[in-house]
């Protein structure tokens, strides 16, 4: 009774007399107190577009340039060298305040200021878009930094000293520039040449060749002219056509998985450690609409792009036919919950209140002991968000359209986020090598029909509260996801805490209307679809193999003991470990981002170079003196770390190939070159996972606060897909993938490959570990 209560504001009755109404206080204060956070949100949107929009200025530069040009005018010193009296003449007359010489003159005053003003935040902003445009500071050694990447790093500071909110300094942010078609090809060849015998790179090069100077100069064109007229060349086709035209499960083959702090429990208690968490990331939400978020800067100097923030809360993926939207709201007040095949509405704020982690505490304990059991067609209902995409889309258009089932969805994907309370647990223990691989399984793809998968994001709790999450990938890319994990995992264990028993600090108030069960009303014809979906789901997941383990030998600190970046060092041993396992080399995925470009998400790195395979096969002969082993391991890692810096400064190879091919298929010319490099599958898919990008706390001070990163599915069905998270000083996790109906691949023999390999390469530089 209580929900029904506070959600009717007023009732009337008809009487001889005429209509009687009754009216709701409560109610109307809490629409009351809605409405003014409603406004008050408005505001500040209009104030930090106003602050944004003039960044690097400021009201009080404007008002400083205001009265320097009025005090000079006092001082009979004309500054504005006649524009003042300019503007004061074309000053309408004879009515209003401009009867009033003095007010004439001021008002011409602050339309001149205001120009000036105005053109001076134009001029900064374009000096420092022109200055984010230098990348040279990327290839200098460390510690070798010339005088130019100084004296550029001074102007940079000083143009940024303001302090920015989250979006200042995307109009400031260069485009991405389309690099030349010939350098590209170039890269290319150099990048398949030692994967190919011969004939067959004869063969490719010929096709490159005549497309350089048959095709590519037509696609060219467009591609230049689409980088002037876009914001970024790459982004919104690479969403479009990798991500939301893909009609194969996004479960285990785009989404990817996020892991707790695996070495510290905050609590057992799987409510309570919901209630903190939920309340840390509606906080870091409010946050992000008030642009208080520092924007990532790399060395504490260059910005990085912030667009993709936009849309991590309040956004879902709707299933279409032949494409998917992402939908994605202002705001949302509620979180959708899944509990035993159940599904609940649950508000987040009481007025305008924000609810307390107690609050929200009671709120979920009370679905955890809700007895009602699921209605026919609801438990297995995420399953549709598991299968195929046109089959999801299918069977929303028939069943999914009007009544309550329409309210029931619209629920879920209007909801902030999804929350998933699992019966079973999991948490990482050492003394148990397949504790960390189970825990990543469950949320890769847990049940297949326990997590939304359409959702930006599904929290995870299971009942031992060890959380996780799974990621919608066509919104954002992992370090993203990364930015929001690390603030509400810092949140919850240095400032919202627990008591001695577990629970949210403080009292909860039990008047608070339960959460909201949803009701659906799913035929028989549904719910047929909605097994198909499952099983296609579950032989899915049931194929992927996925072996985690945490390396504890060595991590970052003595991997820079041999001189090269940790990433490399990694890369080159995943190289090593590949062609052990599997007696070949073969094309290999590094993701690098290009967010210091405006709107910029992803590039390749093409990991496998000639440098590489050159360590890999003089250290499988085992002929080789340590010194000439050591040699080619850095050309190898300098290799690596060159490619790995062209990517990020926009001169990668596979985005400007991929957006060829997308030119070339708007104007149906055919490429034989570009249908087979675009064909080409990736058997070892690698990526690492960013740690520590907000600084919410001393890793130094608090080593064990350490999370496990996260993973993803393979790529291709006879590869690899392997995460790695360089931990710390002395850890490094590993998440590898394959699947089992692949004879050539095993996940944890892959693994085994990769310790050793590691271990050899530490070994071939003498650097010492630790006792594992």
């Amino acid at each position: 009774m209580a929900e029904a209560h506070q959600a009717v504001a007023f009732q009337f009755t008809v009487t001889p007399e005429g209509v009687d109404f009754r009216l709701s206080r409560e109610a109307l204060k809490h629409i009351y107190l809605s409405g003014i956070n409603s406004w008050k949100k408005r505001l500040i949107r209009i104030k930090n577009g106003i602050l944004r929009g003039v960044y690097p200025g400021s009201p009080t530069s404007w008002l400083v340039v205001v009265m320097t040009t009025l005090g000079s005018s006092y001082c009979n010193v004309d500054i504005s060298m006649g524009l003042v009296c300019f503007i004061q003449r074309w000053l309408p007359e004879g009515c209003g305040p401009y009867r009033i010489p003095q007010s004439r003159t001021l008002l011409s005053v602050a339309i001149f200021s205001t120009g000036v003003w105005m053109m001076g935040i134009l001029f900064f902003r374009q000096t420092l878009k022109l200055l984010l445009s230098y990348h040279g500071w990327m290839f200098e050694m460390h510690g070798q930094t010339s005088h130019f990447t100084k004296v550029w790093a001074t102007c940079v500071r000083l143009l940024s000293s303001r302090r920015p909110m989250l979006y200042s300094f995307q109009t400031s942010l260069p485009k991405l520039p389309v690099p030349s078609v010939s350098a590209t090809i170039h890269r290319y060849l150099e990048s398949v040449q030692h994967l190919l015998n011969d004939e067959e790179y004869y063969r490719m090069e010929t096709l490159a060749k005549e497309f350089q100077e048959k095709t590519a100069p037509r696609l060219q064109k467009y591609l230049v002219l689409k980088s002037w007229w876009a914001t970024n060349y790459v982004s919104d086709w690479w969403e479009e056509y990798v991500y939301l035209q893909g009609r194969t499960p996004l479960m285990v083959n785009s989404n990817y998985y996020v892991m707790d702090l695996v070495l510290v429990k905050n609590t057992d208690v799987q409510a309570a450690r919901l209630g903190n968490i939920v309340h840390a990331m509606i906080t870091y939400r409010r946050k992000l609409d008030r642009e208080e978020i520092k924007p990532v800067m790399v060395l504490g100097i260059v910005p990085m792009c912030s667009y993709q923030m936009e849309r991590m809360f309040n956004t879902t993926r709707i299933p279409g036919k032949d494409t998917d939207v992402l939908q994605h709201l202002r705001d949302s007040r509620h979180v959708a919950v899944y509990h035993k095949g159940r599904f609940f509405k649950l508000w987040l704020y009481e007025g305008s209140r924000l609810l307390k982690p107690r609050d929200l505490e009671m709120q979920f304990q009370r679905i955890l002991d809700d007895p009602s059991p699921p209605q026919p067609g609801e438990e297995r209902l995420a399953a549709l968000t598991a299968g195929g995409r046109v089959e999801w889309a299918q069977v929303r258009q028939a069943f999914f359209g009007s009544g309550k089932n329409k309210a029931a969805l619209d629920a879920i994907e209007r909801a902030a986020f999804f929350v998933a309370l699992d019966e079973e647990s999991h948490r990482y223990d050492p003394e148990d090598e397949a504790s960390l691989s189970l825990y990543g399984k469950a949320l890769l793809h847990g049940s297949c029909y326990n997590r939304w998968f359409d959702k930006s994001f599904t929290l995870i709790a299971f009942k031992n509260g060890q959380l996780g999450l799974n990621t919608e990938h066509a919104w954002a890319d992992a370090p993203i996801i990364g930015h929001l994990w690390e603030f509400v995992l810092g949140t919850d264990s240095f400032d919202l805490g627990y008591t001695e028993t577990g629970h949210c600090l403080g009292k909860p108030n039990p008047v608070l209307a339960p959460p909201q069960r949803l009701q659906w009303d799913i035929p028989e014809q549904c719910q047929a679809v909605i097994e198909s979906s499952y099983q296609v789901a579950k032989a899915l997941a049931d194929d992927v193999e996925l072996y985690c383990f945490r390396f504890l030998p060595f991590g970052k600190g003595l991997i820079k003991k041999c001189r090269t970046s940790p990433d490399a060092f990694v890369q080159i041993a995943l190289q090593l470990a590949h062609f052990r396992d599997r007696g070949k080399f073969c094309l290999t995925y590094e993701a690098s981002m290009t967010r210091m470009f405006r709107e910029g998400r992803t590039e390749t790195v093409r990991s496998c170079t000639c440098e590489s395979t050159a360590f890999v096969q003089a250290m499988v002969q085992g002929r080789h003196l340590k010194a000439d082993l050591q040699d080619l391991f850095r050309k190898a890692a300098a290799k690596h770390q060159n490619m790995y810096r062209l990517a990020m400064t926009g001169s990668g190879i596979d985005r400007h190939l991929f957006c060829l091919y997308v030119v070339s298929k708007y104007l149906g010319v055919s490429s034989p070159f570009l249908a087979e490099v675009l064909s080409e599958p990736w058997r070892l898919s690698t990526s690492q996972t960013a740690q520590f990008q907000i600084r919410m706390f001393d890793p130094n001070k608090y080593p064990d606060h350490l999370g496990a990163g996260g993973g993803f599915g393979p790529v291709a069905n006879d590869g690899y897909g392997v995460s790695y998270m360089i931990a710390g000083e002395n850890t490094i996790f590993f998440h590898v993938s394959s699947k089992f109906s692949s004879s050539e691949t095993n996940a944890q023999r892959f693994g085994n490959h990769i310790r050793q390999a590691l271990l050899d390469i530490a070994d071939l530089f003498q650097v010492p570990k630790a006792d594992s």
